[in-house]
């Protein structure tokens, strides 16, 4: 098959041509999916797309009308996915259902050792020669209570790093996870885990019923200097909600590897150009935020796993005309 690879960065071209055993042809393509940049794909029979892309119905409308039938998600999330207008067009979508969980885990771990012992700030003082230790205070992490709200693959392998630093867990998700339940978790109600962790974690997926699930009721509901750490999809937060808890002082650490607005911003060199994004900037003003962008998955492990189980999708809708991992 020709597959249409957008989005392209040389570690995805590294990656999927080594999981590339079938002999398919790419089209590697450096714009991100939209509308305009659809046609791009015409005469390929399938595209290749990552978190922000965008594949509503005008650009699946345009893909269809090139020869696309396969989208091949190279992520585990599809909400950028218009699926009704995909269904309708005759276009199956496969995705990544799981690569590395633990890599996503252990960059959340990496956020809060750096954002509680502040070492990004210490790295920076010692270089100048500063070796003082105000304002570089943490807390042990030993006896914590850490909330974890999405208890899934990633959820689960969070809690078992956590449950290695002594900390006490309480999970929130429709259905509980033996592999948690086996650590020590204790599932309670969202509003009761607000109340009561001193750090929150979020591993849910974007869907409508968490879109904006930390907004200021929920932010108001936190212990006075909890910390907020996100590593799923900006939406689940509403940035304005945390700002404002932020400045009030509500809110005493967050930590951010997505950003509802990210499509605009990450996986992009924008270190020679000007942020237009007031609210990202505003972020970037507080001390107690620490922001990397989207590299929570970024792991060879994780990068190996992803590209083999996208081409294991190619191949199988080349063999069937259904992905090995179909949504929808």
């Amino acid at each position: 098959m020709r597959i249409a690879v957008f989005s392209t960065k040389p570690y995805d071209c590294r990656f999927l041509e080594a999981a590339n055993s079938g002999g398919h042809a790419f089209v590697w393509i450096e714009a991100r999916l939209g509308e305009a940049t659809a046609r791009l794909a015409e005469g390929c029979e399938a595209a290749c797309l990552f978190v922000n892309d965008r594949a509503d119905a005008a650009a699946l409308e345009a893909l269809a009308r090139g020869g696309v039938r396969l989208l091949a998600l190279r992520s585990a999330g599809f909400n950028h996915v218009d699926l009704a207008a995909a269904k309708r067009l005759g276009i199956a979508v496969g995705r990544v259902p799981a690569y590395s969980p633990e890599a996503v885990a252990e960059h959340t771990a990496a956020l809060i050792l750096t954002l509680n012992r502040k070492t990004h700030r210490a790295w920076n003082r010692v270089r100048e020669g500063n070796f003082a230790l105000d304002g570089l205070l943490g807390f042990d992490l030993r006896g914590r209570t850490v909330g974890i709200v999405g208890t899934g693959q990633i959820g689960a392998a969070f809690a078992r790093i956590m449950a290695g630093f002594g900390c006490r867990l309480l999970g929130h998700d429709p259905q509980e996870n033996p592999d948690c339940l086996a650590v020590g978790m204790r599932y309670v109600p969202l509003d009761e885990l607000l109340r009561e962790a001193d750090i929150v974690s979020l591993h849910c997926p974007l869907v409508p019923a968490t879109r904006h699930l930390i907004n200021a009721r929920s932010l108001a509901l936190m212990k006075p200097g909890a910390m907020l750490v996100n590593t799923s999809r900006g939406a689940i937060l509403d940035t304005g909600a945390v700002i404002g808890a932020l400045k009030s002082g509500r809110l005493g650490h967050l930590a951010l590897d997505v950003y509802e607005e990210e499509e605009k911003l990450f996986f992009e060199d924008l270190s020679g150009t000007v942020i237009e994004d007031d609210v990202f900037a505003r972020l970037l003003t507080f001390p107690n935020v620490l922001i990397t962008g989207h590299q929570a998955f970024f792991t060879e492990e994780a990068m190996r796993a992803i590209a083999e189980t996208t081409m294991a999708n190619v191949a199988a809708f080349a063999a069937t005309g259904t992905p090995r991992h179909p949504v929808g």
